[in-house]
This record gives C-alpha cells, structure tokens and sequence, in this order.
C-alpha cells in the first residue's frame, strides 16, 4: 500500500507540475488541462482499484474462516477486470476446499466479481446508458475512453442485464388524486434481423397537459410502460396495477384512453376500470385524407358530419366521394376509410368532450421508441427489440441503469458466497498498515509545508 501511494502522489504532482506549466508556456486552454488531469485521475483510480482487491485478498487468506475449510490452491492468480478507470490488473488467490474439493477466488466473491465477470458493474452500467440512445458500437466507444469495448460486449451487458420492468422505478403516491385520468397508446414497427418487424406497444398514464411554451405541452406526472407482450393483457393489468397503487381509484370519475382503434388498445377499456376509448385525432385526420384528398371539398364535408355527429349525412358525403372515384385501387381506400370512421364513430364523439385534452401518442412512439428502434436502418431480433423497447421506457420513468443492474446482480450472487470476514480483525490490520504507510512517506517526514504533505498530515490527523 505504502508504494500505491508513493506512486498516486508522484502521479498527481508530476501532472499537475506539467501541464501547469503547458498553461503557461504553450498558452493551453484549462479544457485540455482538465483532460490531462482527468486521463491521470482514471489511472489513479486503476491503481487504488488494484489496491483494494489485493488487500481484499490479503485478508482473505490470512482469515481463520477461510484456513478452517479453504487452503491456498494456487497463489497470484492474474486477472484484469475492466472499469470506468479503464484495465485493472491484480492479482488474487484461487483457494481450493479441502473436503468438497470446489475451487473459487474467495477474495473477489466478497466483492461481487463471478469467475467468468471481465467488466466492473459500473461500467456495464455505463454501457448501457449510451446503447439506450446511441447504436452498441458508438455507445462502446463513448462509454469506455481508455479501452476497447466491441457491440457484442454492449449487447452482451444489456442480456445480462435481462429486461427493465415497470415495476423497478419506485411508484409514487400522487397527494391529491385528479377526477380525470388519461391514457393513450400505440406501437412502434421495428425491421427485424430475420425479416418483418416487431411492433413494441407503449402506453402512459398522465394527469392532463400544461404549457410548457409557445407550442409546446407538458404532460402532468406521466408514467411510461412498454415492450413486446404476447398477450396485452399483462401490460393492462400493470397500468391498472399502477393507477390503483399511485391514486385513490375512488376518486377517479373518468378515465379517457385514447389510441388508433387497434383490438390490443381498445381491450385496454375492459381491463381498466372507468376507461373510456376515444380514437385519437391523428388516426382519424388519416382516415379523413385518405377518403377525401383527390376530391376538392370532399375532407372539409367529412370533417362537417363529423363535428356535427351527423352520421346519415357521413353516409351520403362518403357515397358521392365513391361515385367520383373512378379508380378501383382509390375506391378500395375510400372504403377502408368509410368503414374506419364509421365503426369509431361512437368513439370519435369523445375527442369534443370539454374535458379531453387530446393525444400526443404519435409524438411520444418516436420520442421513446422510434428515435432508437425504427428511425435507423437496424436488423433487430424480437428480444433485443424488447429490451431496448423496455430500457428506454425505464429510462423515461426516471429509472437508475446502475442501481438496477447492481441489484440484479446482488440478488445473484448473494447466496453463493462461500465466507464472510470477521470485520474486527479486518479493521485492525488496515489501520495498522494505513497507519504506518502513511506515517513512512517521506513527503509527510520532510518537514517542507508543501501541499502534499498538508494533505497527507490531514489524512493521519495532524
């Protein structure tokens, strides 16, 4: 330990006195200043890391536990685990028991590092967030500087991680809970590796809209879930779950669910208590343009009947488009259209209730989804698409990449540690040797006032 340190502060001082004076003479912005500050602050952190795992280890083998059912197998053991430093390389203890005749590395169980683990939590972590917004390859290159991560490495870190549920981010308990929910919803189309594309749903629950500026809303306490489902209603049954756990459902007195009609959408109205299906505006303003567009006036008198929940006059407007239609291809579209409109038209009326505030879910697929899955020319499989679909909806939830994946891992491994240290004993052999480390630097010895030494004098309490 006593030589870490020695070489921790040679590092420091010997970059700061050089770059400092690169500020000076070569006139250097402090931005590269920082930079080269940082590269020898992540080279120090590979060093304390390297020290802290061989101390680890230290202790492990001479623990009384650990001598009572473990000998040492092999000693030194090289390994290199990579972390937001960048390598660590260190050396560690393969023990052997001497009755069950298992081998393990007891020394980095203790700290969560599987035989097979080359990458520190942290940094998977870190992966994980940029692959979020970015392709695997790019995110490998943004997240570790000093080393070379491939986009398997990235995807790899994301299985591992398996999927991100809803239920991670912590719900909270809204204070007050409004008379008027909403809900809207939609599918996203990613172009799958094997051909076709999967459709990842998502669906948000929020209070209403405020303005955020001139043409901007914001929605109040949204709450995004997502991914591929095979049946719809285990995504349902979490929205409901979420609403009952976050309002006094009593309270509630309607809740408008809007969307484009699909079967898997409207069954949200059945499983959610109190919901009402509302066609969501940008649908229907699609219908309308496909019935009407090749014909002047033909969407404004669509629009007319509609507004005025004149359903004969809808008929008669759609069956004087069909008679000027000559073509048989347009023809099929206006009908499609026609029977859209028309097998929505009870749910089309909700979109003039005083209290709808309307639909943004074509705006939020490409925020959340589209931005990410489809937007690129991608080859996804169906569980990559699940994932990412998943992560980013975590993500939009306020959800902590580095906490989930530590807690996953934790939930892992907890069982499987074959010792634990006796704390007491492990307490007093660091502060001896910490002790007296600090005590032999001969930049703490000299009797010189330099900034160093205050530093190292504060650490032994003087």
């Amino acid at each position: 330990m006593g030589n870490s340190i020695t070489e921790i502060a040679g590092l420091i001082t010997r970059s700061f006195e050089e770059n400092f004076e690169k500020i000076l003479t070569e006139k250097k912005d402090i931005s590269e200043f920082v930079l080269e500050i940082k590269k020898t602050l992540d080279q120090v952190g590979t060093i304390l890391a390297k020290e802290a795992l061989e101390a680890l280890d230290s202790l492990v083998k001479s623990d009384s536990r650990r001598k009572q059912n473990w000998h040492v197998h092999e000693k030194s053991a090289p390994n290199t685990l990579a972390t937001i430093f960048g390598e660590v390389h260190y050396q560690r203890t393969y023990c052997k028991h001497k009755t069950e005749k298992e081998c393990r590395y007891l020394s980095d169980e203790l700290v969560g590092i599987d035989s097979y683990d080359k990458m520190d939590v942290s940094l998977k972590a870190r992966l994980i967030e940029e692959a979020i917004d970015t392709p695997y390859a790019r995110s490998g290159r943004k997240a570790a500087e000093t080393i070379e991560l491939s986009s398997q490495s990235v995807m790899n870190a994301i299985r591992e991680l398996g999927p991100a549920s809803s239920s991670e981010v912590k719900i909270k308990r809204a204070k007050e809970t409004p008379k008027i929910l909403y809900i809207e919803a939609d599918e996203d189309h990613a172009a799958l590796q094997a051909g076709g594309c999967a459709e990842p749903k998502l669906v948000y629950v929020h209070e209403g809209r405020s303005k955020a500026g001139k043409d901007r809303w914001r929605l109040q306490n949204v709450r995004y879930f997502g991914g591929m489902y095979k049946e719809s209603e285990e995504l349902w049954n979490e929205v409901a779950d979420y609403i009952d756990k976050a309002y006094d459902y009593d309270q509630i007195e309607k809740i408008y669910l809007s969307g484009d009609g699909g079967s898997w959408i409207k069954s949200g109205a059945a499983i959610v208590s109190r919901s009402t299906f509302v066609l969501d505006r940008y649908h229907l303003n699609k219908a309308v343009k496909m019935a009407g567009a090749h014909i002047e006036n033909a969407e404004r008198e669509i629009w007319r009947a509609i507004k005025k929940e004149d359903k004969e006059y809808l008929k008669v407007v759609f069956e004087t488009i069909l008679d000027a239609t000559e073509a048989e291809t347009k023809a099929q579209s206006v009908k499609e259209a026609k029977t859209y409109i028309m097998n929505h038209w009870e749910n089309i009326k909700h979109q003039y209730s005083n209290d709808y505030s309307g639909c943004s879910a074509e705006g939020h697929i490409s925020h959340i989804y589209s931005d990410r899955l489809s937007s690129r020319p991608l080859g996804w499989s169906r569980e990559g698409v699940d994932q990412m679909a998943r992560l980013r909806v975590f993500a939009a939830n306020g959800g902590n990449i580095f906490d989930l994946a530590l807690r996953k891992k934790q939930e892992r491994i907890r069982e499987t540690r074959a010792i634990e240290l006796d704390l007491k004993v492990c307490r007093k052999k660091m502060r001896k040797v910490s002790g007296e480390t600090i005590d032999n630097l001969p930049a703490l010895n000299s009797g010189k006032r330099t900034q160093l030494a205050l530093a190292l004098r504060g650490l032994r309490g003087i």
